[in-house]
Parts: structure tokens; sequence; C-alpha cells
């Protein structure tokens, strides 16, 4: 590309960084650790000292919150500010003058939107050493394997979320969101690991639909040493959630752009 283009995603990229940073960055946090600082208090502190659950199940847990985090502040920084720009504010046209291609647009919202999924992320580890009982153990963590995944866990939830902001009307954004965000949470392996699931068969195969599942199982590979997904599957599963996601999200943003 030419420089023009170049220094017009630059500056797309640096205006975004520092709405997130300096104008909006307690709301974000908020937005982004309110549910899974609940989640870790709830079920792996308050269940395992009731004796509703093993004392050893934040381990566990942590992972699938880890995931969890990325995807969803990943998801939701592209889905919900691009329903906006699309229909209200029509902000995204400023975005379309620029002397890019609009995939060089798309790739910026999602570039931007995997940065907060890592930060969110990021912060889900300091966060369990004070929330967990016992804290957060990484002796046996892969730190390459645990890079990869925040990396590629927010890239695949910002893949996710551009499909859902150009995908879903304005008018039916929260019903859809209720209606997907739920099984997309509960359907991600976050509070249980996979392989535990081979008693139940339909609902183990169910899951593999879920992009979070390999993120789950990934970081339950990098960060313990408990079962977990082969690593071969994982990968599998993420380069074709990447594939798939990204191919329609960039797709559907291309239609929006031209309409």
């Amino acid at each position: 590309m030419n420089r023009a283009s170049n220094q017009a995603f630059v500056a797309l990229f640096e205006r975004d960084l520092y709405v997130t940073f300096r104008k909006d960055l307690i709301p974000f946090l908020s937005q982004s650790l309110l549910q899974p600082i609940f989640f870790l208090f709830v079920f792996g502190r308050v269940l395992p000292e009731i004796g509703a659950a093993r004392g050893s199940y934040g381990i566990a847990l942590l992972p699938g919150v880890l995931a969890l985090t990325l995807m969803l502040t990943a998801l939701q920084n592209v889905a919900l500010p691009l329903v906006i720009e699309f229909s209200f504010t029509k902000e995204i046209e400023d975005r379309l003058l620029a002397p890019l291609p609009v995939t060089w647009v798309a790739g910026e919202k999602l570039l931007i939107a995997a940065l907060r999924g890592i930060l969110g992320g990021i912060l889900i580890i300091p966060l369990g050493e004070l929330i967990l009982p016992g804290g957060v153990d990484l002796s046996n963590a892969s730190w390459i394997g645990l890079v990869a995944m925040i990396v590629i866990g927010a890239l695949a939830g910002a893949c996710v979320g551009l499909v859902h902001g150009t995908a879903v009307p304005p008018s039916r954004i929260t019903i859809a969101f209720g209606l997907i965000l739920t099984p997309f949470i509960y359907t991600g392996a976050t509070f249980y690991p996979w392989e535990s699931l081979d008693g139940l068969r339909w609902f183990q195969v169910v899951t593999l639909a879920n992009p979070m599942t390999y993120v789950s199982e990934g970081m339950r590979g990098a960060l313990t040493d408990q079962p977990h997904m082969a690593a071969g599957w994982v990968a599998l599963g993420l380069v074709v959630s990447l594939a798939v996601f990204g191919f329609l999200g960039v797709r559907g943003f291309t239609r929006r752009a031209v309409d």
C-alpha cells in the first residue's frame, strides 16, 4: 500500500488508543472486568468455601474466565461500536473517507478490539491472585503458550464481534446479544474442562462449534497441568475459527460500508 494509506491507518489506530487509555479507561475496565470478577469470586471462592465445589475448582476455573474475558471484551468492543457507527452516529463514514481500502478499516477495528481484549485478559491473572484461595500458581505455566493464546483468543473474539456487528440490524442488537452471548458463554468450556464432558457426549460435540472452547482449553494447557484438549485440536479449532469468522466479518463490513 502507498504511504498515505499507511499514515491513515496509523492515525486511526492512534486515535482509538487515545480514546481507550485517556478518555474511556475506567468505563472500559468496568465493562470488561465486572462480570469476570464476580465469576471468580462466586465460583472460585464462595462455592468452595461453602462446600458446593471442590477447593481446587479455582485452578480449572481461572483459564476459562481468562478466555471469557479476552473474547467477550474484544467481541463487545468491535460489535457494539459498529452498530452505533453504522446506524446512529454515522461516524463510520469519516473512517471510510480516509485514503484506505475498506478492508483496512475493518482490520483496524479488529486490531484495536483485540488489544482491548488482551488488556482485559492480562488483568485477570492478578485479580485471580487476589480473589482465589491460594492465589494463582504459575509454576507449571507455559509462557509461550500463554502469550499465544492471549493474542489469538483476543483476535478470535474480535472476529466474532465483527460478524455480529455487521450482520445484526441495529433495532435487534439487544435481542441478538441476549440470544447469542448466553450460549456463547456457557458452551465455551469456561466453567468446566472439555474432557470432563465425556459422559455427556452430545453436549461435548456442541461445544466444538464455539471458538471459546478452544481458547479455554488452550489456556488450561498453558496455565495448568490438568487434563485438556490436545494442542493440535486447539490449534486447528482456532485456525478454522479465525478463518471463518474473519472472512464473514470482513465481508459483512465491506457490504455494509458499500451500502
